[in-house]
């Protein structure tokens, strides 16, 4: 990348927000924090307009024109500084060889966009011989995957000249918080994902993408999609850890809870909070006496539960320890040091379910419409396993990503399968209980 002529910078600092500091203390260059997202369009695309398109976007979001700020050891506060422009050019253009796009998607694993350079954010534009993949890569200390997917939408609608206006989210009743089923206790440590057969040289993610039909539910269901997935990623855990004699635990689900609005006043950072969906041991067998309609139920009361309650994205224990106090150099050994502690009691795995991509992404002739959309989350251990769903025309879009510490390839494919039987599986539902 080449440093972009650059007008006078503004002086405007923003202090990090909880999200974005407890991510910066606990940055490890051996499994980077990166969100992966990757669009793929039917046609070609024209590099100086996408290159001008993006860079529009990105002024018509100046949020996203920030990097980290240098300061003495002794601040209490890491600050974001806006800038006017970007420091450098975001968007490349990879040779089109055979290996182009796997070689993007391991970069977008591997090499997290640097936060001293604004924006913190990197897009690649992979030529296939029908059509292109668009690779966007997001230092997730910064931005979430939410956030960056409007910056693109922006981008579409400024290059093809076709309007990207989300779509309405489906209407639902209001959720009201109900009291909570009987759940193992949050003090219990949770299942862990059994290693399986590692890379002969670990270290970085690994990750599979694949498309699978959206889970038909019958009409008037109680439960939604969302509930269906949890389940799906539950029972494919414990499918698993059974298959490699783990012995069961109560299993922890961390779940991104999204009520930002998609339009072009999207607030734009780390903007979701973090809940825990729990199962017992027992409840992940799914025989004629535990069927799976009662699953669902019992699964749809809890994420209703959790979503409309309030709470701080990663919890008042978070928010404590980013009150600026003392030095944040103390603060960022402090973090380490009770992360590394309450290890065993991280959440079991991460789902994280973007739903109906909301906006067109529509390029314009001869690029096209986005036929399918996929982000990947970090999974750094010890979760070490992340799901991250989106749906788009009409089909489900599954990013398994996992450390390759803990799985390999193989494991990889053998969890897609256990993944899109039991999501099936949460189809065959016989009458609702009463």
């Amino acid at each position: 990348m080449t440093t972009l002529d650059q007008p006078p910078r503004t002086n405007t600092r923003i202090p990090f927000p909880t999200v974005d500091e407890i991510a910066r203390h606990c940055h490890q260059s051996a499994e980077p924090e990166t969100v992966h997202i990757e669009v793929h369009l039917p046609g070609p695309v024209n590099a100086e307009r996408l290159r001008t398109a993006f860079t529009e976007a990105l002024h018509h979001h100046p949020r996203i024109l920030m990097r980290e700020a240098p300061g003495p050891w002794y601040r209490r506060r890491y600050e974001w500084e806006l800038t006017n422009s970007p420091d450098l050019d975001v968007v490349t253009f990879p040779p089109p060889t055979k290996d182009a796009l796997k070689q993007a998607r391991t970069r977008s694993l591997t090499h997290t966009p640097p936060l001293t350079a604004s924006p913190p954010i990197r897009l690649e534009a992979i030529e296939l011989p029908h059509g292109t993949a668009l690779i966007l890569t997001v230092n997730h200390t910064a931005l979430d995957g939410p956030a960056c997917l409007r910056i693109l939408a922006t981008a579409a609608e400024r290059y093809g000249g076709k309007e990207n206006t989300p779509a309405a989210p489906p209407t639902r009743p209001p959720d009201t918080p109900e009291p909570p089923t009987d759940t193992p206790s949050v003090w219990t440590p949770p299942a862990r994902v059994a290693p399986g057969t590692p890379t002969p040289t670990p270290g970085g993610n690994g990750l599979l993408l694949t498309e699978l039909p959206v889970p038909h539910r019958p009409k008037g269901s109680p439960y939604t999609v969302n509930d269906q997935l949890m389940v799906t990623t539950a029972l494919m855990i414990a499918h698993w850890n059974r298959e490699h004699g783990a012995h069961p635990r109560p299993m922890r689900i961390t779940m991104p809870v999204d009520d930002r609005p998609r339009g072009t006043d999207m607030p734009i950072g780390n903007g979701t909070r973090l809940v825990e969906v729990t199962f017992a041991p027992s409840e992940l067998t799914t025989t004629p006496a535990h069927p799976m309609a009662e699953l669902l139920h019992r699964t749809a009361t809890r994420t209703r539960t959790l979503k409309a309650l309030p709470r701080p994205q990663l919890g008042h224990g978070a928010t404590l320890l980013t009150a600026p106090v003392v030095p944040v150099a103390w603060r960022a050994t402090l973090t380490r040091g009770l992360r590394r502690a309450a290890a065993p009691w991280t959440s079991t795995t991460l789902l994280s379910n973007i739903g109906r991509i909301p906006y067109t992404l529509d390029f314009g002739a001869p690029a096209g419409r986005a036929h399918a959309v996929w982000f990947s989350a970090p999974a750094r251990m010890p979760r070490g396993l992340t799901v991250t769903t989106a749906s788009t025309a009409g089909k489900l879009h599954v990013a398994l990503r996992w450390s390759r510490t803990l799985l390999g390839p193989g494991d990889g494919a053998h969890l897609r399968d256990l993944f899109e039987h039991y999501l099936h599986a949460t189809e065959q539902t016989e009458e609702h209980p009463k």
